[in-house]
């Protein structure tokens, strides 16, 4: 997702037209729908359509006079609205969802920098013996919060990287492969693959016990290479 206001307020439940003819309103304060269509471009049909439908989703409010206007609801009061419904519901779903059947032990390709993001830092706040963790420093930086309240809990942290450093860790400075990650949870669970930032991005999860064993085993030679000071 991209880093536009547009483009991020459709994560709140707006279409493409309602995000863009919200920003109108948020600029213009009291709008007909005449003025709307002529600001934005979008058929007047299209546009009363999507007004409607921004007052429905709480986002825009009906102001009723001699002409109907419609106004924007203030954007925190419109995101924190939202998120207080969708957490609501979220807890509706998780307490009313089936069982989950026991957690697979094949293999799960996850694709796309997001889902493999959102992985290492469930994987992280899953933890609860020790972590293994080889990555390039800049990588490591965005998950130091969980990193450092694994360290506070007492658990072994081991980190292989170049330039991140964190107190209390079993620390191996080396130089990773540019955008590699491999990431071993309790000795029962990997997250191995790419992670450079692109939608190409891929890795691979597993609880799968031979993948975990040749995990362990390759970490377990890099670290002695470093010990024996032939890596950098």
């Amino acid at each position: 997702m991209g880093n536009t206001f547009e483009e991020n307020i459709k994560a709140f439940g707006l279409t493409g037209q309602e995000a863009s003819i919200y920003v109108e309103l948020l600029k213009h304060g009291e709008m007909t729908g005449y003025e709307v269509s002529k600001e934005t471009g979008i058929s007047r049909s299209n546009v009363y359509s999507a007004l409607n439908s921004l007052v429905e989703k709480g986002a825009a409010y009906l102001c009723e006079g001699e002409a109907t206007k419609f106004q924007a609801v203030d954007v925190k009061v419109f995101t924190e609205n939202v998120l207080k419904e969708l957490s609501k519901k979220a807890g509706i779903v998780i307490k009313e969802a089936p069982k989950a059947s026991a957690k697979t032990e094949g293999y799960v390709t996850i694709k796309g920098t997001k889902h493999i993001c959102n992985k290492i830092e469930e994987m992280l706040k899953a933890c609860e013996l020790r972590v293994y963790i080889m990555a390039e420093g800049c990588v490591l930086e965005e998950y130091r919060t969980e990193i450092e309240a694994l360290i506070k809990e007492g658990k072994k942290v081991v980190v292989l990287t170049d330039n991140s450093f964190f107190d209390k860790a079993i620390m191996y400075k080396t130089a990773p492969e540019k955008g590699q990650l491999r990431l071993i949870i309790d000795s029962s669970y990997v997250l191995t693959g790419s992670l450079e930032g692109k939608e190409s991005d891929t890795c691979l999860y597993s609880g799968q016990a031979n993948l975990v064993a040749v995990m362990k085993e390759a970490l377990k030679n890099k670290i002695t290479l470093i010990q024996m000071g032939k890596e950098n």
